[in-house]
């Protein structure tokens, strides 16, 4: 793991700061992509709280087992963890009419809108300062339009978004590697059945 460590460049230590001031809340789609996310702000002197807000994720039972696999890392790492209910109607009400988009396009911005605005709100409800989210690890999102949508939801809620690129300084395949270590379940697209289907 050295090459982690190698990685940390940083930024700011949050050690010094009081427990509030340090609590972040990470939306998170899956175990493999909090993987470098979660240990990289700990590094910073964060306490990641993983929220698992994802309704657009297909079919059931691929849901479940990522949300299975990232509880049992939360338990591992001592990292809090926090569930919503799955209710896949709010996607696909959500992405109305954008189902024929490609991947990178308007669907996916929407569902990080609904997403984000959805974290930020339970953020300011459990007294969390800050909130961020791990799709800025994958290859396949475009960083700029996550943190669109973060400010976004910033902005109407009141909580700070933290827009961090955790795809930066080598952190997609830093991710994969802390996968491969426990043994994570790694999925082949990214949630929604559209994504299947491309």
């Amino acid at each position: 793991m050295a090459e982690f460590y190698d990685n940390i460049k940083c930024l700011y230590d949050k050690k010094d700061l009081k427990e509030e001031d340090r609590k972040i809340l990470v939306h998170c789609c899956c175990a493999v992509c909090f993987g470098y996310p979660s240990q990289f702000l700990k590094m910073l002197g964060y306490l990641p709280t993983a929220y698992f807000y994802n309704p657009n994720i297909y079919p059931i039972e691929e849901y479940n087992r990522r949300r299975d696999e990232l509880k049992k890392y939360c338990e591992k790492y001592d990292f809090g963890y926090i569930e919503e209910n799955y209710e896949p109607e709010i996607f696909y009400q959500t992405v109305k009419g954008l189902e024929e988009e490609p991947e990178k396009g308007l669907r996916c911005n929407k569902c990080f809108e609904f997403r984000l605005l959805k974290t930020a709100k339970k953020a300011k409800e459990l007294g969390f300062k800050k909130f961020t989210t791990t799709l800025t690890v994958s290859p396949h999102k475009i960083s700029d339009n996550v943190f669109m949508e973060g400010f976004k939801a910033e902005k109407e809620v009141g909580v700070d978004f933290s827009p961090f690129d955790f795809k930066k300084n080598n952190g997609f395949n830093m991710t994969q590697k802390i996968a491969n270590f426990n043994g994570m379940y790694k999925q082949t697209y990214c949630g929604c059945e559209f994504s299947v289907r491309k």
